[in-house]
């Protein structure tokens, strides 16, 4: 008996191949509001091009995924629609963290103004590079013992 060719494991197999390794973004959820920066080419140059807006809709489909942001400009509401391993995005940022209910937030295309607003809480995250960041994360820890070695002082002069 000739075995048959599963379309569905080939086009797996072919699209495992073109992804490399999986891009490293930062977890978000639907609502939260993302800076994403899009590799731009003109004529023979390239240039990223910040899109930042809220998201409003993900779809977990394996090597298709996607998610959807959308943003006003000048009064117009913009929806892009990214492939989460799409080449053209340059890197993600997380901007704040939003706080909803829902899967899909269709409901704010509708809404203008404060009423399309979702409740949040502001993101910080560091730019550093990262031997920066090293020698940032030692200053944390010297000014860490320096803490613990005041409290142990005051509780041993109270004590």
């Amino acid at each position: 008996m000739k075995k048959r060719l599963d379309p569905k494991a080939a086009i797996q197999k072919v699209a495992k191949k073109m992804i490399k390794k999986p891009p490293q973004y930062p977890n978000f959820r639907v609502g939260d509001t993302l800076r994403v920066y899009v590799k731009v080419k003109e004529g023979e140059k390239t240039r990223t091009q910040p899109f930042e807006g809220i998201v409003i809709a993900i779809q977990n489909k394996q090597e298709r995924s996607s998610f959807t942001v959308r943003k006003i400009a000048s009064g117009v509401g913009v929806e892009r629609i990214f492939p989460y391993f799409s080449p053209v995005i340059d890197r993600i940022m997380l901007v704040s963290k939003g706080e909803v209910r829902r899967s899909k937030l269709y409901y704010l295309r509708e809404l203008t103004g404060r009423k399309g607003r979702i409740r949040s809480e502001y993101v910080y995250q560091d730019t550093l590079a990262a031997s920066d960041s090293a020698e940032s994360a030692d200053a944390t820890v010297s000014d860490e013992d320096e803490a613990e070695d005041v409290s142990r002082n005051a509780q041993a002069a109270g004590a």
